[in-house]
């Protein structure tokens, strides 16, 4: 059997202030001709269709218009929720929707009924495990601690028990949208940190044949049967040296895995740029970038004047400017948002801590700031969801 496997559209979501809708579209049209060109004999769409739990309403229509085209080729699209998902609104009709070969899996409670295909070698079950946030999980789970591992475990233990019970030689899909250990991050994902622990382990996904991963944006193989697809378009500077692509999955009669990566349309590349103002306007060797996306780091010891201005004659799509001047500062003459880069909430806690009281919080004070974010971030889903 022939998959197709993508995830991270985040359809609605713009790229430093440029509106991506467009290029969304072109690429949903690249989807249905690979679709239709390399025989795909079925879609698989890890999660976060849209980029938050309200799309606006062009977003809504672009996901439409893909659904009706999908569902014209006769080729079935499984689908789950990802963590930028409301997971009821997306689920919504799911049931009427399932006719039409989309099946949408949104429900935590049926992560252990599969949605089952066959080929000329038999049955293959896919298995969806939508973004299981777990504050909000863990009793249908039965788990006592909240966290990412202990509720994907658990999902994953009823996929196991319904696969053992199906006919020998049964193959087995999953879609999961998380963050898998060893798995590269970039800074377009939403922190998913629950208790200090974002990662779960590749072993939670023992049994079973493929495990088609949404969440991280970046492509990439943890072995040869769990992948991320990363997402078709960047939504980040972090992501210049991605090479946007989907999975073309071959899964024989036996289970073994073969893959291809299928490219996906490059809207205009992205480039990073760094040096002084009057060196990068006068450099040859960028040239290759001037119709890029940049973004340009200046080190000029004092700030230029108009370098935005300046930049765009030489680079018009120049959509980022950061500053970094080599010289030596004190760390008290360090930018706010420089000291803060690339820092998690409970780290810049922690350290607002330390810089009040002169010591840093003990292992219990630790804990309580952990769990009053994870309580603050369960309570945005909750609210995100009902409005």
């Amino acid at each position: 059997m022939r998959l197709l496997h993508t995830s991270d559209w985040h359809l609605g979501r713009s790229f430093h202030r440029v509106n991506m809708l467009g290029a969304q579209a072109e690429f949903v049209g690249h989807l249905v001709a690979t679709v239709r060109e390399r025989a795909v004999d079925a879609v698989v769409v890890s999660g976060d269709v849209y980029d938050r739990a309200v799309p606006p309403l062009a977003a809504v229509e672009l996901f439409d218009d893909a659904l009706h085209r999908l569902a014209a080729l006769g080729v079935p699209t499984v689908m789950i929720s990802g963590n930028h998902d409301s997971a009821r609104r997306l689920g919504v009709g799911a049931g009427l929707i399932d006719r039409a070969g989309v099946h949408l899996r949104t429900e935590p409670s049926a992560a252990g009924t599969p949605v089952v295909l066959a080929d000329t070698h038999g049955d293959v079950a896919f298995y969806g495990l939508p973004y299981l946030e777990p504050a909000l999980v863990k009793d249908e789970f039965g788990v006592d601690k909240a966290g990412h591992e202990s509720v994907l475990a658990a999902a994953m233990d009823r996929v196991r028990a319904d696969l053992a019970g199906r006919a020998p030689g049964t193959r087995s899909v999953v879609l999961a949208h998380a963050f898998v250990t060893g798995g590269a991050p970039s800074d377009s994902e939403r922190d998913i940190t629950v208790g200090g622990v974002a990662a779960v382990p590749a072993a939670v996904f023992d049994g079973v044949d493929y495990v088609a991963l949404g969440h991280l944006h970046g492509c990439q193989t943890l072995t040869d049967r769990i992948r991320y697809s990363g997402s078709p378009l960047p939504y980040s500077f972090s992501e210049a040296d991605h090479r946007k692509s989907m999975w073309l999955i071959d899964l024989a009669a036996d289970g073994t895995v073969g893959a291809e990566r299928v490219d996906c349309p490059v809207p205009r590349p992205l480039a990073r740029i760094r040096g002084t103002l009057d060196g990068l306007l006068a450099d040859p060797g960028l040239t290759r970038h001037e119709q890029a996306w940049v973004e340009a780091t200046l080190t000029d010891p004092v700030r230029p004047a108009d370098p935005m201005a300046r930049l765009t004659e030489r680079f018009p799509h120049t959509l980022s400017l950061v500053f970094d001047p080599d010289r030596e500062r004190e760390e008290t003459e360090v930018s706010y948002a420089r000291r803060l880069a690339g820092r998690s909430d409970q780290q810049i806690a922690e350290d607002f801590v330390a810089h009040v009281r002169g010591t840093g919080p003990d292992p219990h004070e630790q804990r309580v700031l952990r769990d009053a974010f994870d309580a603050v971030r369960a309570d945005d889903t909750v609210r995100e969801v009902a409005r």
